[in-house]
């Protein structure tokens, strides 16, 4: 086993990938941000994943990127993984970022499948190999075919594992199939990247959870990890019923940044619901739905 695969624990179990809050005018409120990151640590995350998908990072400049880095770091450095989103669709910029990222004293990287250029799997691969060795920081690969249009297939996977940079897999394609065979066949640890099936992951091999619904039920979330690892399985399957809406809500009625910030303003955790074009913030029905999937889980906000 490498040494970056020894650091595994240190990226956490349970990791947010954190919004980006915005003051009222669009620019990236970083107070806010560092504000949000303490409480996600005190309520139980050991991780942070920042300017992921969650995070907009695709309608923030690089220094945008940069500086909720350092902000995320300043808070929470020390009490937590912090690990940078500096995966794009261009290898080279990702390097950039990723170098930069490493310079600020980010602990690790989420790289996600290069999207919209549609690459093979070689191209796929050479790309996660050149940013990987960009840097000494251990990398999380990310596979979301459903936004980058291509899956990173089992033989690509087994065959980036042998990187010693390249130690972990979030993963939102849920075919368990080719990731049990990843897993047979390499030492890299597994993510669930789907809220909902948080409980399947972890019941297959999976270490925790990169989520979205976590920014609002962080401590339940927590708890559920906990249940798995401690073998207290009907416990788990428990709280992962008492879950289901509030997934429901966060990630199946608008996009999942949208309806984050809208349920973190309703808690009172941010200011405001602000998002950057082409997101939109819910329109009334949008609202009314959501808040009726958290009023089934017992979540009902006098807004």
């Amino acid at each position: 086993m490498s040494d970056s695969r020894a650091q595994i624990p240190a990226l956490g179990t349970l990791l947010t990938a954190m919004v980006t809050p915005f003051t009222e005018d669009g620019k990236v409120d970083y107070d806010q941000a560092a504000a949000l990151a303490e409480k996600l640590v005190q309520d139980g995350c050991d991780g942070l994943v920042v300017t992921g998908t969650t995070g907009e990072t695709s309608t923030l400049t690089d220094e945008e990127n940069l500086g909720m880095f350092r902000a995320v770091k300043e808070a929470v450095g020390g009490k937590a993984a912090i690990i940078a989103g500096t995966g794009t669709n261009d290898t080279a910029h990702s390097v950039h970022l990723s170098q930069r990222a490493a310079q600020i004293g980010i602990d690790g990287l989420l790289i996600v499948t290069p999207y919209y250029n549609k690459p093979s799997q070689a191209g796929v691969r050479a790309h996660f190999e050149t940013i990987a060795s960009s840097t000494d920081l251990p990398v999380m690969l990310y596979d979301i075919p459903g936004r980058s249009s291509i899956a990173i297939a089992p033989e690509t996977m087994i065959g980036l594992a042998k990187h010693p940079n390249i130690v972990a897999v979030k993963d939102a394609k849920a075919d368990f199939a080719a990731a049990t065979r990843v897993m047979a066949e390499t030492d890299l640890v597994f993510y669930s990247g789907d809220d909902g099936l948080t409980l399947q992951w972890m019941a297959m091999g999976a270490v925790g959870l990169v989520g979205v619904t976590t920014h609002v039920a962080t401590r339940r979330f927590r708890e559920l990890i906990d249940a798995v690892n401690a073998n207290d399985l009907a416990k788990a399957r428990a709280i992962n019923f008492e879950l289901e809406p509030v997934v429901r809500a966060t990630m199946t009625r608008v996009q999942g940044a949208v309806a984050a910030k809208q349920i973190l303003k309703w808690q009172g955790v941010l200011p405001n619901s602000v998002v950057r074009l082409p997101l939109v913030e819910p329109d009334e029905a949008e609202i009314q739905t959501i808040r009726g999937d958290l009023a089934e889980a017992g979540m009902d906000f006098n807004v």
